[in-house]
């Protein structure tokens, strides 16, 4: 009825190590600072994309204002030449 079905990562007992092999202190602690710095990297490229993304939707933005006082300038000179104050 039930059968003894083994699964290797049972066998081996689990663990990261492979083969019995140590891994030093200071390598484990160099590629912490290794992974930190990339991650830091990774963080400020990712800080400067959206800051120039933000700058060129408000310079977008503020171009089109721009264009619409421009037009709305024009529109009230016109009504104010019909009906002044």
């Amino acid at each position: 009825m039930f059968t003894a079905n083994t699964v290797k990562a049972q066998e081996s007992g689990g663990g990261d190590s492979k083969s019995g092999e140590k891994v030093s202190f200071k390598s484990k602690r160099k590629q912490r600072k290794e992974d930190r710095r990339i991650a830091r990297e990774e963080r400020k490229k990712k800080r400067q994309e959206e800051k120039a993304i933000r700058a060129h939707h408000k310079r977008i933005q503020t171009k089109d204002v721009q264009k619409r006082m421009k037009k709305n300038k024009r529109r009230d000179k016109r009504q104010n030449r019909k009906y002044p104050t």
